[in-house]
C-alpha cells in the first residue's frame, strides 16, 4: 500500500513529465494507485518517452485524435496547451483540429475549435445584422 507521500511524489512527477495532470489522474492516485502507475507506464512507452516523434508532433496528434473522439474540453485543452508549450503555433494546433472535419464531422470539429478558441483567446466577428444564431437567441 502506497503512502500519501508516495502518491503525491508520483503526481508531482507526472506533472513534471507531462506538463499537466488530469482530474482522473488525481482521483486514481487516491482510489487505485496501482492501476494509475500501470496506465502511466503505458503512456510513458507511447507518449512521454522520446522516440521518433518529437513532443510537439505527439501533442498535435493528440489534439486531432481527441477532437475526433469528442474528448472532454479540459482534456483537449491540456494537450492544446502542451502543444503550444512545445513549440506549436496556434495555427498549427488549429490545423490539427481541422483534420477532424472530413472524418468526424462538423460537430466534433466545433467542440475542438471551441476548446482551441478558449485557450488561444480568439473572440470572433459578430454579424452586423440581426440574425438567429442557431441556439442561444437572436443577435
Amino acid at each position: 500500500m502506497a503512502t500519501q507521500d508516495e502518491k503525491q511524489a508520483f503526481i508531482d512527477d507526472m506533472a513534471r513529465r507531462r506538463g499537466y495532470v488530469l482530474g482522473y489522474h488525481k482521483g486514481m492516485a487516491e482510489a487505485d494507485f496501482d492501476v494509475l502507475k500501470a496506465a502511466d507506464a503505458l503512456i510513458g512507452a507511447v507518449y512521454t518517452t522520446q522516440r521518433s516523434l518529437d513532443r510537439k508532433t505527439k501533442e498535435l496528434v493528440f489534439c486531432a485524435t481527441l477532437t475526433v473522439m469528442r474528448a472532454g474540453k479540459g482534456q483537449l485543452q491540456s494537450h492544446i496547451r502542451a502543444a503550444l508549450a512545445h513549440g506549436a503555433s496556434p495555427e498549427e494546433v488549429l490545423e490539427a483540429i481541422e483534420i477532424a472535419l472530413p472524418e468526424a464531422g462538423v460537430v466534433a470539429f466545433q467542440a475542438g475549435f471551441e476548446a482551441w478558441r478558449e485557450v488561444v483567446g480568439v473572440e470572433g466577428i459578430e454579424p452586423s445584422i440581426q440574425v438567429f444564431d442557431g441556439g442561444d437567441g437572436v443577435r
